[in-house]
């Protein structure tokens, strides 16, 4: 195995090593994201509740309203009646008062309804702000998980970007930069070994004359399917 080959293979595997830690960190932030849509729905919900006791509270004000001034016609036709000097006008001022007591009966049915709608959400807020005080404890608590482990993450990221600097600075450039353009697309997979006469990053397996190169050339070899740096597999021999 040539040198160049040998520097890839452990760049190749410092930069798996790197990668590795992808999944690491979109997992702690997953897990605080949970949280935080968790607290988030808490928060709306609750602005959901306020707006419905705000507009139970406008309708009672509003049917005060209705009250204070069927209140002052009742008053005014009671009046009226002193003057009266038809059985008509009599009985125009009946139905006045009938149509009167009807609305003041349903203003103060819904004043009633909307009143007990308002102690219904206000109790509901009352257990909605207990689980909102749950939920910013859980996310404190996650985030300062969460921040703890990327700290750690970022440290040994630190140290193996330190590591592949040094590695890269001794390998030819040339060379490098063509294991960085496979690496575009490849990702980890830019150098595979070549097991059982297929290449492990497409599992096509190489004919005769191709394998029959890579086992005796000194070059870099890429796979003829997918274009991979390919090299042989050590194979341990058993006993």
């Amino acid at each position: 195995m040539n040198k160049h080959l040998e520097e890839l293979i452990e760049l190749s595997k410092l930069d798996k090593s790197i990668d590795d830690f992808t999944p690491l960190i979109e997992t702690a932030q997953k897990k605080l994201a949970r949280r935080a849509t968790k607290r988030d729905e808490i928060v709306e919900r609750i602005a959901e509740i306020n707006a419905i006791i705000v507009k139970a509270n406008e309708s009672v004000s509003s049917y005060e309203e209705q009250i204070k001034a069927l209140n002052e016609q009742m008053t005014l036709g009671v009046a009226k009646e002193k003057d009266v000097k038809t059985e008509k006008e009599m009985k125009a001022l009946s139905m006045e008062a009938e149509l009167a007591k009807e609305k003041l009966g349903h203003a103060n049915s819904e004043i009633e309804r909307q009143q007990t709608i308002v102690e219904s959400k206000t109790n509901e807020i009352e257990i909605a702000n207990e689980e909102l005080e749950a939920a910013n404890a859980e996310y404190e608590k996650v985030s300062t998980e969460v921040g703890t482990k990327m700290a750690s993450i970022d440290a040994d990221k630190g140290k193996l970007f330190e590591e592949r600097n040094t590695k890269t600075m001794a390998i030819d450039m040339k060379i490098l930069s063509f294991y960085e353009k496979i690496r575009i697309w490849a990702k980890n997979t830019a150098v595979v070994p070549v097991k059982k006469q297929a290449c492990y990053g497409c599992y096509m397996k190489l004919n005769d004359s191709t394998y029959a190169t890579l086992i005796k050339s000194e070059e870099l070899l890429t796979c003829p399917h997918c274009g991979r740096i390919m090299h042989l597999e050590v194979q341990t021999e058993e006993a």
